[in-house]
């Protein structure tokens, strides 16, 4: 059980006999909501992703550095990792008359530390995508629009099947991809997102979400099922229409996983599609 809801359950000062009788008496609430148990594998699968996070983590520090002490020079590059990329030889070769010979040392070490992270990252996403090619449940994940081998992945690792959740909107809701609900009496207030739950899947399903809708073209959508839902949409703006679709996305992905069938789209009559 998540350690907040037994808190309440806690009377008087905290002690060990007082914890156990909490959690015995919220043990049998019927509402109770429980962590489900996970595989070895999963927790395998979780740490690769941990460290993948960790290493893009500090990847970015690098990159930003890099960026900040050439912008103090003068020297400004377009936002961007590889645009730095492509414009950081040209600069350690060129820009002596703004850099310092001890600046640009420092600069060429921050870059050999890149290009370390870069290898690791690499290798770290290697053996991901080669348990996912092993895995069924990953595979039928990777058919829902937006979703490669690492959201699949990292999906897989964080819920196994799915069965912990009962439809699909509870699976978007622990995401915290719905809106907060502040109500009283016969008014409902709907504020921003929740952002509960699992941080690292949200932002892997919102990132999905914003490869949907600039990379791919409408006539993806449609194949997809998804161009009349986006296009209805089209009045919200980008960053609410990218939540709103990652939360879509989230649920269509639980059907997939939960129902152990990959995802298509069926065509219900001339002018409407259905995401199955």
């Amino acid at each position: 059980m998540p350690a907040k809801y037994v808190r309440p359950y806690s009377k008087g000062q905290k002690n060990d006999f007082r914890d156990a009788e909490a959690i015995a008496e919220a043990v049998q609430r019927p509402t109770m909501k429980f962590v489900a148990t996970k595989t070895v594998e999963q927790l395998d699968l979780q740490a690769l992703h941990r460290v993948r996070e960790r290493l893009v983590g500090e990847r970015t520090g690098i990159i930003n550095q890099m960026r900040a002490f050439l912008l103090e020079r003068g020297v400004a590059v377009r936002k961007g990792p590889r645009f730095l990329r492509v414009e950081l030889p040209t600069i350690l070769a060129k820009r002596s008359d703004v850099l310092s010979p001890r600046m640009l040392r420092m600069v060429e070490d921050l870059a050999t530390d890149w290009r370390r992270l870069d290898g690791r990252i690499e290798g770290v996403s290697s053996e991901i995508a080669a348990l996912v090619n092993q895995d069924a449940a990953c595979k039928r994940l990777m058919t829902v629009p937006g979703i490669g081998p690492i959201i699949a992945s990292a999906m897989v690792a964080a819920i196994g099947t799915g069965d912990v959740f009962s439809k699909g909107r509870d699976f978007g809701a622990w995401l915290g991809l719905v809106p907060k609900q502040i109500s009283t009496g016969d008014r409902t207030i709907l504020g921003s997102i929740s952002k509960r739950g699992n941080r690292y899947l949200r932002v892997l399903f919102v990132q999905a979400a914003r490869v949907v809708l600039g990379k791919l073209k409408p006539q993806d959508w449609e194949r997809y099922g998804l161009r009349s839902w986006i296009e209805d949409q089209r009045r919200l703006h980008r960053n609410v229409l990218a939540i709103a679709l990652a939360n879509k996305l989230a649920r269509i992905a639980w059907a997939v996983l939960h129902k152990g069938r990959a995802f298509e789209c069926v065509k219900t009559n001339a002018t409407a599609s259905r995401p199955a």
